[in-house]
């Protein structure tokens, strides 16, 4: 069905940021139509607070504030119940204390890039999963949904087992039925939730529910190629993040799964846009800085070697310490946020050095019991 909305100037210049970098948005005229009223669309991102948040999470969290920018209201869910879900990837016993870190790291992020975060709502998982009336509608969902297409839902956001636990399909049916209990019109996810939406706009209505739009960021490539997400971690020093941008991969002239790029296109071109100019700037020694207001030129001048690796990763390093530096300066003067996070990602416990057994060969040696007991024994007469 051809999307036949039509927007004034303020509703489609909001659409346009709202859609900017995403990779797909599903059934658009939903977010159209709500632009086109002069209305507010409610937005649902979900995380599960499993591993500590690093600068894969700047895709979405960019996209976010975007999404704050054109006056849409963004609820967080810090889903705690999920993470259990998900193939225990995260202690039952941890995931609270994780949940409080994310919230605190996503708000400094936003706050970083300079958006107003007070159409930011955060909600925890388990204050409304464990309500009857949600319960409820596990089963009223579970009843219409077999497993195969349970399956298919998760696929690519579950981890996959030949003797998968019940809890990886259970993870799909709640995720769906966030949307409702959330009251958003729209959710975010990566392009690896494309399944899992597509099941969405199919399972809700089968129990009385709407369907809602759906904004698929892409599947941006990391540090060292590929899918996966670079893991510098927000809180990483100036000397930790400039080690691991140097061992990027970059190959020279080679523009596509560049993960270096990717993270100009899709993290500092919008938030220096967010700022007021969009730029992207390589510093050059005894020459002009390269800039960059558009990521077309910056991939053609890549492709031509006038970028050279060493000059992008330059310029990457730069970027990404001038955007963490307001989160670190935050966490630094936060005692609260400092105790999150030992309680959230304690230091493994030191193991206890082993004391050798010398045994027989060194008949000398005495064992730690005998030297005990010999304490105990009276003392020998004197001569």
């Amino acid at each position: 069905m051809a999307d036949k909305t039509t927007l004034d100037a303020n509703a489609q210049s909001r659409f346009d940021l709202i859609n900017e970098n995403l990779a797909e948005i599903m059934n658009p005229e939903i977010i159209k139509g709500i632009l086109a009223e002069g209305k507010n669309p409610r937005v649902y991102w979900g995380t599960a607070c499993t591993g500590r948040p690093h600068t894969g999470y700047l895709v979405p969290a960019i996209k976010i504030a975007q999404l704050l920018a054109a006056d849409c209201q963004v609820v967080v869910l810090l889903a705690d119940i999920h993470a259990f879900l998900d193939n225990l990837k995260a202690p039952i016993e941890l995931v609270n204390a994780r949940a409080e870190y994310y919230r605190k790291v996503i708000t400094a992020l936003l706050q970083a890039v300079g958006v107003k975060t007070d159409k930011l709502e955060f909600v925890l998982g388990s204050s409304y999963q464990k309500s009857p009336e949600y319960i409820m509608d596990v089963y009223k969902l579970s009843s219409v949904t077999s497993e195969h297409d349970a399956k298919k839902a998760g696929a690519e956001i579950v981890k996959q087992s030949s003797n998968a636990p019940l809890s990886g399909l259970l993870y799909s049916i709640l995720q769906v039925l966030d949307e409702e209990y959330l009251n958003c019109d729209v959710e975010l996810g990566g392009l690896d939730q494309r399944k899992l939406f597509a099941a969405a706009v199919d399972w809700l209505p089968k129990i009385g529910y709407r369907k809602r739009a759906h904004a698929l960021t892409p599947m941006v490539p990391g540090l060292q190629g590929g899918k996966m997400t670079s893991k510098i971690d927000l809180l990483d020093n100036l000397d930790v993040v400039s080690k691991k941008i140097r061992k990027a991969e970059a190959a020279p002239k080679i523009v596509e799964d560049n993960g270096l790029i990717s993270m100009v296109e899709f993290t500092f071109l919008p938030v220096s846009s967010l700022k007021g100019k969009k730029e992207f700037r390589c510093p050059r020694k005894d020459e002009e800085d390269l800039v960059y207001s558009d990521i077309e030129s910056l991939k053609t001048d890549y492709a031509n070697d006038i970028l050279t690796p060493q000059i992008l990763k330059a310029g990457v390093t730069a970027a990404l310490t001038e955007l963490m530096g307001p989160i670190q300066a935050a966490f630094e003067a936060d005692k609260e946020w400092q105790e999150i996070n030992l309680r959230a990602y304690p230091p493994p416990e030191k193991k206890q050095k082993k004391i050798k057994d010398r045994g027989s060969r060194h008949p000398g040696a005495k064992k730690p019991e005998e030297a005990a007991n010999e304490q105990d024994l009276p003392e020998r007469p004197k001569a």
